[in-house]
């Protein structure tokens, strides 16, 4: 489900109905269709911690991954909102350090 779109960046934002906890969202750099696209999964955190990346496509700009932790940071708040509605309320806090996955880059946060 798309959640959020900076089309000035070209980033979209989904929660996907069917996901699993921690809470979190998947970026694409281009609509989610096209060909050749490119995505981050991003953890949105909560009051107590900031977002965190969990995924990134080896493709993926690092100019691409800051803009898209920096959308999800400006908008934790909705975005945790948002997952609440889809997933119910759950007990995220405890969650939130579940086990990462990652591509050929290291997980960051804070950027």
């Amino acid at each position: 489900m798309l959640i959020l779109k900076d089309e000035s960046q070209n980033l979209y934002l989904y929660i996907y109905t069917n996901d699993h906890i921690p809470a979190h969202v998947h970026v694409f750099k281009g609509r989610k269709n096209d060909t050749n696209r490119h995505s981050v999964k991003i953890n949105i955190g909560n009051e107590n911690e900031p977002p965190s990346i969990v995924k990134v496509d080896p493709d993926m700009r690092n100019e691409d991954i800051k803009v898209a932790w920096r959308l999800v940071a400006a908008n934790q708040e909705i975005l945790l909102k948002k997952w609440n509605e889809i997933h119910g309320v759950q007990k995220l806090e405890s969650n939130q350090r579940g086990g990462t996955r990652r591509s050929n880059r290291k997980g960051k946060s804070g950027i």
